[in-house]
């Protein structure tokens, strides 16, 4: 570190005393320019050049002298250019200046003043460049050789003879522009490369990056070059492409090929690109194997890409060309070049092509395949990819197909798709796959037979079950949101024939089934809710068909369903499991089918009683089996009672006295149905409620004995709500002299002395009160069964 602090140090002295000789004769030389003193002009003009003829300074550092000896030469420049206006001959001072001492500053002079000369128009232009171009050879130093013809092009770039030009000379003289500005751009090059091979081995990275910062003035030529008017295709076809493709590969040079392929590819227009693709493409395998290839190649198809993209009017040029092929032989060539060609390179590569030709050939799903194939027999025979990006180029290469067709079919009909979906590693598999699912969410794609759900659930197998047998508890929110995916994806697979759809759900069930104990909880629900919506468009149609004769029937469905919910038993999760039992009851009920009914009641008590032990699930669970039981018609009297017996059996043994209370009187609703004249057994509703009463009396007396004051009066409150519904409802038990005691006992309750305070139990009862008062306004019927009631 000291040694290279010492060095910039040194540096910035050189530098320091470069710019002090440079401005001191240049001030000379202004001295002398405005006494018109042309040979003292000429003379220090010399001596501030020779300052660049140091080989002390790095390239940023020479850089920066040169710029101050740039700007100075422009003022001798407009001096010469004043000379000549006042008579003195401008062929004797291109003579002239060639007398100066040291080689760099007679050159960099007599650039200046062939600048000025070709201006004269006195001799042409073609002439003047030539002299200049074959002058320059003989300075060969690398860093002062490129800043001298870097000077040369920025003085004679607007000097060249091209069509329209005011130096066009003859028919030829474009060509003679084209010859000057390659045989520039070859020294250049020449000079550049040589840079690589001199000092000690041991600083070969530094001058590498030296060698970077002044690609530009290498470059700036081909910008020259595509800017020449008189360049046509054929022109650019026949010699400009050729010589500098040749300069190109002759080199041998890693950083020079590289970055003047990409400037080839960037400078010239899209049309030469495509009518001169083979010339341009069978370089690349001759490039060294260390160059970057495949960002070369890469590029120039995303150019082509953008080019095709522009407007249809141009695609017939591709096809002419047959542009996908050539493509495709290079590609082929180039990795078959680099043996050691690392699989990402290759991967981008056909990404590339792949990209090109969706743009160029839409309809051609053998040309995708055959890309395809190209990466899956590169990638065969190695071990699951876990290069970052290897894979995410691969992630790419499939996604590309998902944009263009938008339609996960298109990619299911590509027989190479799943094979290079088969080379990926877990974690990128799994990455693909919800790449796939969130493609065809976002396009609403309808996947329609059981073969394609098939293909499809095996090629997103990454998110239906582990891969690596990783089979840990803990989930995390990825697994959970990529799980919930799968499940909207199960909802959307439909088709309109019953057939085919069940045909769906047991394909679905047989990739879901294997997918372990943290995965069923969220995959089987929605399979169940498709299956039992296939149900019900069963029902809804006309039965032309006996059972046995249909081969999709509710009943072949409800076997399925009662086979996948088993499923469930073995993680636990018996709460999933009883409500999705139910489900399918409420589904038999509208069947008509009340054994299959009656089964799914069963296997939900049976849950209930062996399964589910915890206090808050088991409340949870009573309310739904009562709400579901309250929902079916389907049911006999000797079943019903049974299911009803079972349900109010369970609800008085809940652990919590509210908790019972609650559930006593929620089972009150299963003895009187509105649409049902069978289902209306006032006795019973009123027994419920009153044994709600009771276990609501035993609360009270819990809280005085335990904390010497009366409990909320709320459960009394909610007892009296399902006392006026069922009042309302015509329930003859349900007397107004019950409802008019009940009210008292809630009114005592909340004002005697022991009593807690509680808002939500005054709001309550606030709110039921208005509710009478309200039907008492309104008046008809039930108005007048409501003024009965005083409080």
């Amino acid at each position: 570190m000291m040694i290279s602090d010492g060095v910039a140090e040194d540096e910035e002295k050189w530098l320091s005393a470069g710019i002090a000789g440079l401005q001191q004769n240049a001030f000379h030389m202004h001295r002398a320019l405005d006494s018109n003193n042309l040979k003292d002009a000429l003379k220090y003009s010399a001596q501030m050049l020779s300052e660049l003829r140091t080989s002390r300074l790095s390239p940023h550092k020479y850089y920066e002298l040169y710029m101050r000896a740039f700007d100075e030469l422009r003022k001798l420049e407009i001096f010469f250019k004043e000379e000549t206006s006042r008579g003195c001959s401008i062929v004797e001072l291109y003579e002239l200046v060639q007398h100066a001492g040291n080689i760099l500053p007679r050159l960099y002079l007599l650039c200046t003043v062939g600048s000025v000369y070709i201006k004269s128009k006195e001799a042409p232009a073609k002439d003047v460049l030539k002299d200049l171009v074959e002058m320059c050879r003989g300075i060969q130093h690398p860093l002062r050789g490129l800043f001298l013809r870097s000077y040369l092009s920025q003085v004679s770039r607007d000097k060249l003879p091209d069509i329209g030009s005011e130096y066009e000379g003859d028919a030829d003289t474009v060509m003679d522009a084209v010859e000057f500005v390659l045989q520039n751009f070859t020294e250049m090059n020449k000079l550049w490369v040589r840079m690589q091979h001199q000092g000690p081995a041991r600083e070969k990275d530094k001058r590498g990056k030296e060698r970077g910062e002044l690609r530009d003035l290498v470059g700036k030529n081909l910008h020259v070059l595509s800017q020449i008017e008189g360049v046509d295709l054929e022109m650019y076809k026949e010699t400009v492409l050729p010589r500098v493709l040749e300069q190109v590969v002759n080199c041998k040079d890693e950083l020079a090929q590289y970055y003047l392929m990409d400037c080839i590819i960037q400078v010239f227009p899209d049309e030469y690109h495509l009518q001169t693709l083979e010339t341009l493409l069978s370089a690349c395998p001759q490039l060294q194997s260390s160059v970057d290839v495949e960002t070369v190649l890469s590029r120039l198809m995303e150019r082509l890409s953008n080019y095709a993209a522009s407007g249809s009017e141009v695609l017939p040029e591709f096809f002419q060309v047959e542009a996908f092929a050539k493509l495709n032989n290079a590609i082929g060539k180039v990795i078959e070049a680099q043996e050691d060609m690392p699989i990402a390179g290759v991967v981008t590569l056909y990404a590339s092509l792949l990209t090109f030709t969706l743009q160029v050939h839409p309809d051609r799903l053998d040309y995708i395949d055959q890309i395809l194939g190209a990466c899956v027999k590169k990638l065969s025979g190695r071990e699951k990819l876990n290069d970052s990006k290897a894979t995410k180029q691969i992630v790419a290469l499939l996604s590309a197909p998902l944009e263009k067709y938008k339609d996960i079919d298109t990619a299911l009909n590509l027989s190479n798709y799943p094979r290079i979906m088969e080379c990926l590693n877990d974690g990128t598999h799994k990455e693909m796959a919800n790449v796939i699912v969130q493609n065809i969410m976002k396009n609403k794609t309808c996947i329609s037979t059981a073969e394609k759900v098939d293909a499809l659930f095996e090629l997103i197998k990454g998110l239906i079950r582990d891969l690596d047998g990783d089979t840990h508890d803990e989930l995390d929110e990825d697994f959970i949101e990529e799980q919930n995916s799968v499940a909207r994806l199960i909802q959307i697979l439909h088709s309109d024939d019953p057939e085919e759809m069940l045909k769906v759900i047991q394909t679905v069930r047989k990739h879901i089934l294997t997918g372990g104990r943290k995965r069923l909880p969220y995959t089987v629900p929605p399979l169940i809710f498709s299956s039992l919506k296939l149900v019900r468009r069963l029902e809804k149609q006309e039965e032309n068909v006996s059972d046995d004769e249909a081969s999709t029937t509710p009943k072949k469905i409800f076997q399925l369903v009662t086979q996948t919910i088993e499923a469930l038993t073995s993680i636990p999760v018996p709460e999933l499991a009883l409500g999705l039992y139910l489900q399918c009851a409420e589904a038999a009920n509208d069947c008509d089918l009340e054994p299959v009914a009656y089964e799914f009641f069963t296997q939900a008590y049976i849950l209930y009683e062996e399964e589910i032990t915890d206090s808050k699930t088991q409340v949870t669970s009573i309310h739904l089996i009562i709400g579901t039981l309250q929902r079916m018609h389907v049911f006999g009297v000797e079943n019903r009672d049974a299911l009803t017996h079972k349900a109010t059996g369970y609800s008085a043994k809940l652990l919590k006295k509210p908790d019972q209370c609650r559930a006593v009187y929620a089972c009150s609703h299963l003895f009187w149905l509105d649409d049902h004249d069978n289902i209306r057994d006032g006795e019973r509703v009123l027994l419920c409620l009153k044994r709600a009463l009771r276990i609501a009396n035993a609360v009270q007396q819990m809280a005085n004995a335990t904390r010497g004051s009366s409990g909320s009066a709320l459960l009394f409150i909610e007892i009296l709500n399902k006392y006026l519904y069922f009042y309302e409802k015509g329930v003859s038990q349900i007397t107004v002299e019950s409802i008019q005691d009940l009210i008292k006992l809630i009114r005592n309750e909340m004002q005697g002395d022991a009593s807690p305070s509680d808002p939500a139990a005054d709001a309550f009862l606030a709110s039921t009160l208005r509710y009478i008062q309200f039907q008492k306004d309104k008046g008809g019927a039930v108005g007048d069964k409501y003024m009965l009631i005083t409080d």
